[in-house]
């Protein structure tokens, strides 16, 4: 995410200086989402048996990862208003999304509310640390939010019955993981068909190149797949990574 943030600043052109600021400004607020993840979710990675989660198995205190979140969630406030008061707001929204979600909508209806507030703002941190700051267009803060909600979707399958154990019902936990399959991929097309149709002008060859490749990456979303699978997580990753290049190739299309 921080990498995909950064080249976008770049290219819509926030300069060196503007875009090690959303650099540093992004990793903070993602390592912040992440340790209080852990954090919070200690008791259920042990209880799933998760030997990936060291603060779940004990080898990290559950304490030193909540302090380790405050520490990156404060930095990441006076990193984020580096880039103005508009644009700091934005990207805090969307951080304040990812922990909402982590300590209270993981477990209600509401769980794609978070992710698509965190990925559809981070369109208007670029834009609006711009000089003079400017709202993107809307086709680019829409793609982001569907792509949030493509990768909640897909982040969920792989952990599902393990989430349902623990008493986890977000909202892909109630469609099911056979809706999930086939609504993700759904959603992440739909996203890359708005990058490419969205901005002004006529729908170029590097787009329908892109699509197609993207069709093809999310159909190992609908197939069958073992449990425990991290396919359909790469492939939304994949995609992700689609639309963010066709995003940079838009960049200044943007504003």
């Amino acid at each position: 995410m921080t990498v995909f943030v950064t080249c976008l600043a770049a290219v819509a052109g926030r300069g060196v200086t503007g875009t090690v600021t959303v650099a540093v400004a992004v990793l903070s607020g993602q390592l912040s989402i992440g340790w209080c993840n852990d954090a919070a979710d200690a008791q259920r990675d042990l209880t799933c048996g998760r030997g990936d989660k060291p603060v779940g198995t004990g080898e990290i205190p559950r304490w030193a990862a909540a302090c380790a979140a405050g520490t990156a969630l404060g930095l990441c406030v006076p990193l984020s208003l580096l880039s103005g008061v508009a644009a700091g707001a934005a990207h805090l929204a969307g951080v304040a999304a990812g922990w909402t979600y982590n300590l209270r909508l993981k477990h209600t209806a509401l769980s794609p509310l978070p992710y698509a507030v965190g990925f559809g703002s981070l369109p208007p941190f670029v834009t609006l640390g711009l000089y003079p700051p400017s709202w993107p267009a809307w086709w680019a803060v829409t793609a982001g939010a569907l792509l949030g909600l493509g990768a909640h979707l897909v982040n969920v399958l792989p952990d599902i019955e393990d989430d349902l154990a623990t008493g986890v019902r977000g909202l892909p936990h109630r469609l099911g993981p056979r809706a999930c399959r086939w609504l993700a991929p759904f959603v992440m097309l739909t996203a890359v068909g708005v990058l490419a149709a969205g901005p002004s002008g006529a729908v170029g060859v590097t787009d329908w190149t892109l699509a197609a490749a993207a069709s093809v990456a999310v159909t190992g979303t609908a197939v069958p797949y073992q449990a425990g699978s991290r396919w359909p997580f790469r492939a939304a990753i994949l995609v992700a990574g689609i639309a963010v290049a066709q995003l940079l190739l838009r960049g200044s299309d943007m504003t």
